[in-house]
């Protein structure tokens, strides 16, 4: 999963990040959710666009819209917490959004991790539209280390394969450091993001070689190629493909959610979000032995800056959000239009 610098020209407007996110859950209860739901949606939402992950941001909201008007997914579900193990929670999300079961199991998740040291939590039976990053950066906020994996709907031919099989599978990473934001990196083992090809096409770009192919399995530049009957490749060739295996028994075998290949939603058009499951372990880095986790991972930047490094992942995201903190997030007035339109119903 890529984040794109923002992008800003004359036909667009600043609003603020509550105003957005007062905006944003508007839409969703208006199309759906229950106000919970709404809320842990739009703030992530709204959190991806003030940080100039323009993919995973307002240009979700009507792919979230049209799924619920489909019936495919349940806006008002209450996750069931399920406490299993001294280091593993389950929970269900009985076929609502991941983010809301998260966010229910999150208090029984860092009460377990910083008991036993390492916790883990399983979702099953969720939905996942979003950027990844916003679900492990906040345990780092909290001096723990997190990992988390999802998978996604079929789109990626595994390496060596000549059909799709996996999903975007994006895995998500965050660790504390001393003297500064936490370390944070989000990667879709695909070349690109699903999300990227879809904002290529709509804005008549491009697409960088070795993303894709088309309906005939010919390399293609062309997203539109790539999205109507063809596919994404996974990046770095058997490797990604690897770890796209590796996310499909994390997120789906795992946890009991469903493998990208194994959901049908051909009886809810319009349904866009998939129904997958999700993987997270949270590691309390202050029960190993050793040095302070975060000096430590301070001295890796250090030596990383030292070398020549002139942006650390996670950097332009950040400078994103301090420069939309002074200025207010900067959308398409059109866009910004259709918000609230979409607000009013």
């Amino acid at each position: 999963m890529s984040v794109q610098s923002p992008v800003v020209d004359s036909s667009s407007t600043y609003i603020g990040f509550t105003e957005l996110v007062a905006l944003l859950q508007q839409v969703f209860v208006k199309h759906g959710t229950s106000p919970q739901v709404a809320a842990i949606l739009a703030n992530n939402c709204a959190s991806a666009e003030r940080d100039g992950a323009h993919s995973h941001g307002v240009f979700r909201i009507p792919g979230y819209v049209s799924t619920l008007g489909s019936a495919w997914v349940n806006g008002s579900a209450v996750p069931v917490v399920e406490d299993v193990a001294s280091g593993f929670v389950r929970v269900d999300a009985c076929n609502g959004f991941a983010q809301p079961a998260l966010a229910a199991a999150r208090p029984l998740l860092v009460e377990k991790a910083r008991s036993a040291g390492i916790a883990v939590l399983a979702i099953r039976n969720s939905h996942h539209f979003a950027a990844l990053w916003p679900d492990v950066e906040p345990f780092a906020e909290e001096g723990l280390l997190a990992i988390s994996v999802v998978n996604s709907m079929t789109c990626v031919v595994p390496h060596g394969a000549d059909r799709p099989v996996f999903g975007t599978n994006p895995i998500a990473f965050a660790a504390p450091r001393a003297d500064g934001p936490p370390i944070v990196f989000d990667l879709a083992t695909s070349a690109i993001a699903h999300g990227d090809v879809q904002l290529a096409a709509r804005k008549g770009e491009r697409v960088p070689p070795g993303t894709g192919v088309d309906s005939l399995g010919q390399p293609t530049q062309d997203p539109k190629a790539i999205l109507e009957g063809g596919a994404l490749l996974p990046f770095g060739g058997h490797k990604g493909s690897a770890l796209s295996m590796m996310v499909e028994l994390l997120a789906a075998a795992l946890t009991g959610g469903n493998f990208s290949f194994e959901f049908d939603w051909s009886n809810h058009p319009g349904a866009k979000t998939p129904w997958t499951g999700q993987l997270l372990i949270v590691i309390d880095p202050s029960k190993a032995a050793g040095q302070n986790f975060a000096e430590r991972s301070q001295e890796l930047v250090r030596q990383m800056h030292a070398a020549g490094l002139k942006r650390l992942p996670g950097d332009r995201r950040h400078r994103a959000r301090a420069k939309a903190e002074v200025e207010g997030i900067a959308i398409d007035a059109q866009e910004l239009s259709r918000l609230r339109v979409l607000a009013q119903g």
